[in-house]
Order: structure tokens, then sequence, then C-alpha cells
């Protein structure tokens, strides 16, 4: 098992401790990411919430998804950095952004949703699954 990631909002008074690797990497083009993340999509690494520990203070931002599902994002604070996110379908997991972790070798979305509000200049190529809504599951 290799070494944990680290993931911090931009004043470092909130951070997280993650496992090396991520179950799932996805990219979403809804207009709530383009909002959450002030770019064209959000991309996000899902953890087990058991694996991961949080440290300093988050507030949450509660939202129903274009899915009609429950969101909630926190964020920091002090500077306003959105860091993590948990999904009312999905209790066991948390999404923490991938800006946060600010690591280049990051591991690539396998899946891009939400693809009809996706710019049309944006294209995520390799081996990834395309969807114009939510994932199959949603």
């Amino acid at each position: 098992m290799g070494a944990p990631v680290k993931a911090e909002c931009q004043c470092g008074q909130l951070t997280l401790e993650l496992p090396e690797k991520p179950l799932i990497t996805i990219a979403c083009h809804c207009l709530a990411c383009q909002r959450r993340t002030g770019a064209p999509f959000g991309v996000v690494h899902y953890y087990r919430g058991n694996q991961i520990s949080i440290e300093g203070q988050a507030k949450p931002y509660k939202r129903v998804s274009a899915a009609g599902n429950a969101v909630e994002t926190f964020f920091c604070p002090s500077c306003g950095s959105t860091v993590f996110l948990k999904l009312a379908k999905q209790p066991a997991l948390v999404g923490v952004a991938v800006g946060a972790i600010a690591d280049p070798a990051s591991p690539a979305p396998i899946w891009s949703v939400w693809e009809q509000s996706k710019h049309h200049w944006i294209d995520i190529q390799g081996d990834v699954q395309h969807f114009l809504q939510g994932d199959q599951t949603a």
C-alpha cells in the first residue's frame, strides 16, 4: 500500500487524508458543478468514507441534483474552496475535488456525465464512458 494522499483547501485549514487510489473518478458537466467549481466541469475522486480522515472546519451546502438526488458539498469557511462532497444515493462514499489534491499524476476520469451541458470545446478522451445525463445507476 502506498503513502496516503492529501487534499486541502487554498488556505490549508481544511485537509483530508485519502487512500492512494480512488474507487472511481468522474468528470461532471452539470450546471451545478460548473457553478461549484467556477470551471466548465468538475472532476471528483470517490473514496469509501471510512477510509478518509478530515481535519479542520467544513461548511456544508445542500442542494438537489439534476437527477433529483440530494447532494451536500463541503467548503472551507475561511477561503471558500470546495473540497469534498457527499451524495445521498451513495452514503458510504465521499467525493473529493481533484483540484484539492493538486497532483497532475492523479487518475483521469473514467466516466464523463451530464454531457448534455458540456461546453462544446471540451473533449474528454481515453477509456471513458460518456453519458448525456447522469450515470446509468442514477
